[in-house]
């Protein structure tokens, strides 16, 4: 009964790093950092990249004490290299972002005045 539970942990961490893996791809995508498979062509959606950070930093949230040490250090790792890449890309973009009017309830980019950009990684 031992090896079934090992091997089911084993295929759950399996694709959790896939699935941590497979929004890192997405937001990096959009950021502009890697090319669209489906195009060939480097797009930049920085609304778009803060929803995918956000979607990551929900499944952190909601998966709070059921990850294991190597699963939360992957998606801690990935959120923090996605965040500090997401307020890079703001202040080198044109700001298009922040003429929408959406409210920002995310810790990404720091809409609610209590996180600056400088404490963006650290959620």
């Amino acid at each position: 009964m031992d090896n079934g539970s090992n091997n089911a942990n084993d295929r759950n961490e399996y694709l959790f790093r896939h699935l941590v893996a497979m929004f890192q791809a997405l937001a990096l995508q959009q950021l502009g950092k890697i090319v669209n498979p489906m195009t060939g062509e480097m797009e930049r959606d920085l609304t778009q990249a803060r929803i995918t950070i956000d979607i990551l930093q929900m499944i952190k949230d909601k998966t709070e004490g059921n990850l294991n040490g190597n699963e939360d250090s992957l998606i801690n790792g990935v959120l923090t290299e996605l965040q500090l890449n997401y307020v890079d890309e703001l202040k080198s973009g044109d700001g298009k972002e922040n003429e929408e009017g959406e409210p920002d309830e995310t810790g990404v980019s720091g809409g609610d005045g209590s996180e600056s950009e400088q404490g963006a990684g650290d959620s």
